[in-house]
């Protein structure tokens, strides 16, 4: 009876906490004048909406566009975090402490404060309207770094010896040892990342103006905000439906792993 009851508890916390999400759904697939009703039914379903928002802006460019930042940045945040992470986690060098205190102190800084110095270096650059003012501030992340460091902290130091022994060197350890075992928080670091670059919308308004370069958050937020939408609430919803989808898909086909980064190795030490 325990079970049974914590079973149905959990399957309806479970359907009020998505019915937000599937109403939505439902909602770019009606007429305006139903989207008011809280019924996820309807006898006059259509893709009008969708038809709309294809129509009025360049979904397939921005989505690539997104695509392509986000996967660099993650890529890129995995492979520089991992370095750093096992250096303050298995390394011992003058001012390994100093450097892992500013880290963290660096956390704290909200973006607001590092905006304007950023965007006058991308400005001297010449990066602006580019690809690389949207990658290149984004490819190192301090949460990152303190995921990979907490996990690698876990990692058994014998292991890293019979390596060394064996003539294994550094890179070598990482790449090929330490690499295969932390699957969980490369995982989660990339979902993370993925995410939050997916989702970024003041740092792309501010340094690119180019119809060609625009990331799909901010052609949704400039639909939306620039009266391309003509306040329909279907419409609005449908392009919004499509900057979702593709992150609840990756998030549900990793969760399980995400889940196991965070309960093994998310607060230790």
């Amino acid at each position: 009876m325990k079970k049974t009851s914590l079973y149905i508890f959990l399957i309806i916390f479970g359907i009020v906490f998505a019915y937000p999400f599937l109403w939505m759904l439902s909602a770019t697939l009606k007429p305006e004048i139903e989207i008011g009703s809280l019924n996820l039914l309807s006898s006059n379903f259509s893709f009008d909406n969708y038809r709309v928002v294809f129509t009025k802006i360049n979904v397939g460019r921005a989505f690539f566009n997104s695509i392509f930042v986000s996967l660099c940045v993650t890529g890129s945040v995995i492979v520089f975090g991992s370095i750093v992470g096992y250096a303050l986690a298995r390394l011992n060098f003058f001012g390994k402490s100093l450097i892992f205190n500013t880290m963290i102190f660096t956390m704290v800084i909200p973006f607001q404060i590092t905006m304007i110095p950023m965007y006058i270096l991308m400005v001297k650059f010449g990066w602006i309207d580019s690809y690389l003012a949207l990658i290149v501030p984004a490819m190192t992340s301090t949460f990152g770094i303190l995921l990979f460091r907490q996990f690698f902290l876990d990692i058994p130091q014998d292991l890293i010896d019979a390596a060394r022994i064996d003539g294994c060197n550094e890179w070598t350890i990482l790449f090929r040892i330490i690499w295969p075992l932390s699957t969980p928080v490369i995982i989660t670091v990339a979902i993370l990342t993925f995410m939050a670059n997916w989702n970024e919308v003041l740092w792309p308004m501010i340094v690119v103006r180019a119809q060609d370069i625009m990331t799909m958050p901010q052609v949704v937020a400039l639909f939306k905000t620039g009266g391309a939408a003509d306040s329909q609430l279907g419409v609005e919803l449908a392009a919004a439906a499509l900057l979702a989808i593709p992150i609840i898909l990756i998030y549900s086909f990793f969760q399980k792993y995400f889940i196991e980064s965070m309960a093994s190795s998310g607060l230790k030490n």
